[in-house]
């Protein structure tokens, strides 16, 4: 089982940027003389939600590689020499500063040029000082939220700037179209045909938004529970209220007045279920259940597509993290 690393603040410093899309001047993946050869873009993603875009975005003129490959944490990951010989020859990297230390390191250490910010492509929030996200209300459960949230992985920057835009459609659709100028941009042949898959893809996540919307309209409660406190866009998007065991670190241990708040709001806010993610373990859920009474259900941040995902990809994960959601909501 990996165990999530956790990162001090120096090395998340200036991580208030959401990511980078960065694009050389230099030739394609270098891996392999035909990926040259036969004139596609090559780009090379940290992780899956930046992979999706790059797919969904690029095509059959794009060569896609991802740093992170299937059923590896990517917080923990570690890259050899090999990869970072990819970034530096890379046509693109698309990468989210502050989630992956070692990918921050790598691109800085490559010296490519020409870089595009993807945080001016959306507004980022901070949702990491508290592990719910949302002022709960539930009296010192806040105080609870806050020190395991300090006690976690801080994924954003100092400020607390929250990088998990992927889990709000709407924030991914600003994104896309940022990857997709920026693909325009590098090569500008196949500008036509990015900006028609963009179109498409931006459209299907506005059709994702609508789903969430209607689906998650009326519930039994608004409060949901889960290991990973990766979801305080989404909670905010649909008017949910995210509270985390452990904070942003799923594999802490919650402490036992965190346990005892976390009865407590099960209980006044009628919550029948516990959540756990596919890449980390679920000890910590199944032992809260257990003590409490409640269920366990996947609630899926899409930091990576394994055989144990419910879906193939991202649209299809998150329609199963909606519909786990309204089951665990009451959705009427």
């Amino acid at each position: 089982m990996n165990v999530r690393r956790l990162i001090p603040p120096t090395a998340v410093a200036g991580a208030v940027a959401l990511g980078l899309v960065t694009l050389s001047a230099c030739g394609g993946i270098s891996d392999a003389a035909d990926k040259k050869s036969d004139g596609k873009l090559g780009v090379v993603a940290s992780f899956y939600p930046m992979q999706y875009l790059a797919e969904q975005i690029g095509g059959g003129h794009v060569s896609v590689e991802t740093l992170t490959k299937p059923g590896v944490e990517p917080h923990d990951l570690e890259l050899k020499p090999r990869q970072i010989g990819r970034l530096t020859d890379a046509d693109v990297i698309l990468y989210l500063k502050g989630v992956q230390p070692a990918v921050d390191d790598a691109i800085q250490q490559a010296g490519v040029k020409n870089t595009v910010d993807a945080a001016t492509l959306t507004e980022l929030e901070e949702h990491g000082t508290e592990a719910g996200g949302h002022e709960h209300g539930h009296g010192d459960a806040a105080h609870g939220s806050e020190e395991a949230g300090h006690e976690g992985h801080d994924h954003g920057s100092e400020a607390g700037a929250d990088p998990h835009i992927w889990l709000d459609p709407v924030k991914y659709a600003e994104v896309a179209k940022g990857v997709g100028a920026a693909f325009e941009k590098a090569d500008p042949a196949h500008a036509a045909d990015y900006k028609k898959n963009t179109d498409a893809l931006v459209k299907k996540l506005g059709d994702l938004n609508t789903a969430f919307e209607t689906g998650l309209k009326d519930t039994t409660t608004r409060t949901f529970i889960t290991t990973h406190a990766a979801f305080g866009y989404l909670a905010e998007r649909y008017g949910l209220e995210q509270e985390g065991i452990s904070g942003i670190d799923p594999e802490a241990e919650p402490s036992p007045a965190r346990i005892r708040q976390l009865q407590d709001i099960a209980k006044q806010d009628k919550v029948g279920t516990v959540f756990f993610e596919t890449l980390a373990s679920d000890k910590t859920a199944r032992t809260l259940a257990a003590d409490t009474g409640l269920k366990t259900d996947v609630l899926d941040p899409l930091e990576g597509i394994t055989d144990r995902s419910k879906g193939a990809d991202y649209l299809e994960v998150m329609q199963s993290n909606l519909a786990a959601l309204k089951k665990a909501l009451g959705a009427k």
